[in-house]
């Protein structure tokens, strides 16, 4: 398999502060990746688009669907299936395994996740407000959104930021550097924080 193009699937351990040979102190996360199972190979000629599909993790056979179970029977019982989009599909082969050894210290990387759950939030936290001042006679409007309203259409505008459900959304962090790689493991540390839980699921590219 000779290619520039990589990506793989892992889970968010924790973050630790990396110390490297300069001497600065960096937040830095680890991320268990693979071992991954390439499950589909996908062209143009046959589904209109070049794509590598892969397996990762392990999931009890009576918890995934048949039409799924069908589609990777000979490659194994898989927690999560991803599809990531390439140039050309060929340098690729389905059932090969995907690992940390794909990367290397000084990768950039680029990895997408679903971000915490913060559920009903105020426009202070969820957007950044100010709020309002102790002045003038107001006791308890610090966090109030202010005025929301318009005097000439009478109603509420799309889009106007107000109170509501935050987090739980799909997030990607570009720029991310790998800074450690332990192939033993199947452990990446990469520079900075990542979206998620710990445990949560990451779409890793480079």
């Amino acid at each position: 398999m000779v290619t520039d193009m990589k990506f793989i699937l892992g889970r968010k351990e924790n973050m630790v502060t990396f110390i490297g040979n300069d001497g600065l102190a960096t937040a830095a996360t680890l991320v268990a990746v693979g071992p991954a199972v390439i499950t589909q190979i996908k062209n143009k000629d046959t589904d209109g688009y070049e794509s590598v599909q892969i397996g990762f993790g392990t999931r009890a056979p009576k918890n995934i669907s048949k039409a799924v179970q069908g589609h990777t029977k000979d490659l194994g019982s898989f927690a999560a299936i991803r599809e990531f989009r390439v140039d050309d599909s060929s340098a690729w082969k389905k059932g090969d395994t995907l690992d940390a050894s794909l990367f290397t210290v000084g990768d950039e990387v680029t990895i997408s996740g679903t971000s915490k759950g913060k559920g009903f939030q105020g426009v202070v936290k969820r957007h950044g407000f100010h709020g309002g001042s102790r002045t003038h006679g107001q006791k308890h409007s610090e966090r109030e959104p202010g005025s929301i309203g318009s005097t000439g259409q009478q109603k509420i505008s799309k889009g106007r930021r107000m109170a509501g459900r935050m987090g739980s959304d799909r997030t990607t962090i570009k720029g991310l550097r790998v800074l450690g790689v332990d192939t033993t493991n199947n452990k990446i540390l990469v520079s900075g924080c990542v979206p998620g839980i710990k445990g949560a699921l990451l779409e890793i590219k480079a």
